[in-house]
């Protein structure tokens, strides 16, 4: 049985594709909501579940720090999410972070947290895994956003950052041939952070006008299960109009 490690896992499109994965592969689940985590868990048929704060780069593991279903942590790191894994089939990031607002208003922080959190983390634990991943040949998966395509006002640090995975993904493609690369750009999504997305832009929250988590889980299954001569390296999802 295959290991997949999802971040990000506790809610939304983590824990979507975690349950999408559950009766086929052997699951690492990785967030910092340990109670949500393992309520995703225990949905999963193996799964084993670390909290850590994957912005905390350079911490190192403790034997503390890793924990199964039915125990749990308070780690940090990305050193962490990836204590005790020698060998990886797949590395699916789905944690992220949206903040809005025009350039005049986004001050140094918030563009630091976009980049901390939807690229230096995602760099930073593909680069300490790359070696189990190389083991197995396995494949990255990352969910990036249409704003990884297309920047419009309101969205200049999500969209910088998002720009910035999709090199990130070109990169790795290159640099590791012996790996698949997937970057996933699904539109609006059905989640906690569309919803405070919406609250910010005022509007009245219709989950029907968005894909749901489920949709991108079921594209995200389905890369990981391309036959072995084939190489997805995008995906684009938009909600159908209804």
């Amino acid at each position: 049985m295959s290991t997949v490690l999802v971040t990000g896992a506790s809610r939304g499109i983590g824990a979507a594709t975690a349950r999408a994965l559950s009766e086929t592969h052997d699951l690492v689940l990785v967030g910092r909501d340990t109670d949500a985590l393992h309520a995703v868990a225990r949905d999963c048929r193996s799964a084993r579940v670390v909290t850590a704060d994957l912005t905390a780069a350079g911490t190192e593991p403790t034997a503390a720090n890793t924990a199964g279903p039915a125990d749990s942590d308070g780690a940090h790191g990305p050193a962490l999410a990836a204590a005790g894994i020698e060998r990886l089939d797949g590395l699916i990031h789905c944690a992220g972070v949206a903040e809005l607002g025009r350039i005049a208003d986004s001050g140094a922080g918030q563009w630091r947290r976009a980049y901390d959190i939807n690229v230096v983390a995602v760099v930073e634990l593909t680069r300490i895994l790359l070696p189990a991943l190389r083991a197995a040949e396995g494949h990255v998966v990352v969910v990036n956003s249409g704003a990884g395509y297309t920047a419009k006002p309101d969205w200049g640090s999500y969209a910088a950052s998002k720009f910035a995975l999709r090199a990130f993904t070109d990169v790795l493609r290159q640099e590791e041939p012996g790996l698949r690369v997937t970057s996933v750009h699904p539109g609006r999504v059905d989640t906690d952070m569309q919803r405070a997305i919406v609250a910010h832009e005022g509007r009245t929250y219709d989950p029907e006008t968005f894909l749901a988590p489920g949709s991108v889980a079921t594209a995200i299954r389905q890369a990981l299960d391309a036959t072995p001569d084939a190489h997805p390296t995008e995906i684009v999802l938009r909600p159908r109009p209804r």
